[in-house]
């Protein structure tokens, strides 16, 4: 190799290294990829539901939700959301080397973890933040919450839940009207990290701390997008780097009020974590992922016309939740069509969306 090649590689690999790209535990690596590749429009393929819930005595669960999702030790680990029959909601952990043994796979309930115990716990997330070498999994048990980790393929293992923020910020107290401050996300770029989240109410949030504070440290609260009809910007929401293209990608849930009030998820991208979102496949008739760009395998039941809470498949498992635009795989929760009574009680179940229309 001549200078000039050995030159231009090391210049590459500084670039990654800089970027976050090559970090996390055991040699997790992200992915790199060209200028942005999404997309204006997006059509995806479903698999049938994956996880389902498996109740036991102590457990009667009628549901497995929110799922965040990552592959380590050549395993695929899933948190999820569980309800049961008296309408509490818990956490649950299940893992498989490939998705084909999702099914079977045992599930393990946090309940069980002396330090998270029976409280109110939901819509888990789960990253490696390599600056402390140390696992995180923010949810809700009321405010936004952690905890912490050296082992994520041990549920036992952690620790009990600490706040965030101690109280609510004023901004949200003044937009959230009948709503809730929910459903918090994590995302790190090289010196800060931000807390997204939304209110069921029309309004998505944003905080940050910078890197060398997290978890502490939280302020400078703000709405960065809102919408006069609640159900337009209502919760779920998800932030993720594309690949290396300096590109942010946002998704958030929806309620189709023009038509059949399917959930759905809209999507914006930002060239950084701290910019102006922009519209990307944000309409009903354009959406990210919605009933009408989601087909199913030939002879298979379309089990679900709902495509709810989930994550990306991650290109690594670092705070930096990188995703390979190349390859986007959604894991979602899904409904019976025909279900219907109180929110608690739906029979959520887990699948797998793979786009059809990759720019790559």
């Amino acid at each position: 190799m001549n200078l000039r090649r050995k030159l231009v590689t090391l210049g590459m690999i500084l670039g990654l290294l800089a970027l976050g790209a090559l970090t996390g535990p055991a040699g997790q690596a992200a992915g790199a990829a060209g200028p942005s590749l999404l997309p204006g429009s997006f059509t995806w393929s479903s698999s049938g539901p994956l996880i389902s819930p498996k109740p036991d005595a102590a457990h009667p669960i009628v549901s497995v939700k929110d799922p965040t999702v990552f592959r380590y030790k050549n395993r695929w680990n899933v948190y999820a959301t569980t309800a049961n029959t008296s309408g509490q909601w818990s956490l649950a952990y299940t893992s498989f080397t490939d998705w084909s043994q999702a099914a079977a796979a045992p599930q393990t309930f946090l309940d069980t973890n002396p330090n998270i115990g029976s409280r109110y716990a939901a819509a888990p997330q789960v990253f490696y933040f390599a600056p402390q070498q140390t696992w995180y999994m923010v949810y809700q048990t009321g405010p936004p919450s952690y905890s912490t980790t050296k082992d994520p393929t041990d549920p036992l293992s952690w620790s009990a839940p600490r706040y965030f923020m101690q109280t609510e910020p004023p901004v949200v107290t003044q937009n959230k009207g009948t709503g809730f401050w929910l459903d918090f996300w994590t995302i790190c770029d090289n010196s800060d990290c931000y807390l997204f989240f939304s209110d069921d109410n029309g309004h998505e949030y944003r905080a940050r701390t910078t890197l060398a504070e997290f978890p502490n440290g939280w302020r400078d609260t703000a709405v960065v997008l809102s919408e006069p009809n609640r159900f337009n910007l209502f919760e779920a929401s998800n932030v993720y780097r594309v690949g290396s293209t300096g590109t942010y990608l946002m998704l958030v849930e929806a309620l189709a009020t023009g038509s059949d009030w399917r959930r759905y998820f809209r999507a914006w991208t930002a060239d950084s974590l701290g910019g102006t979102w922009t519209p990307l496949a944000d309409t009903e008739a354009n959406a990210f992922i919605r009933s009408a760009n989601v087909t199913f395998a030939p002879g298979q039941t379309a089990w679900t016309k709902d495509f709810s809470h989930g994550e990306m498949i991650r290109d690594g498992v670092d705070q930096t939740l990188t995703i390979d635009p190349c390859r986007l795989r959604y894991l979602y929760q899904g409904l019976d069509p025909a279900a219907s009574g109180d929110y608690s009680q739906l029979p959520w179940r887990l699948g797998l969306l793979t786009q059809t229309n990759s720019s790559c």
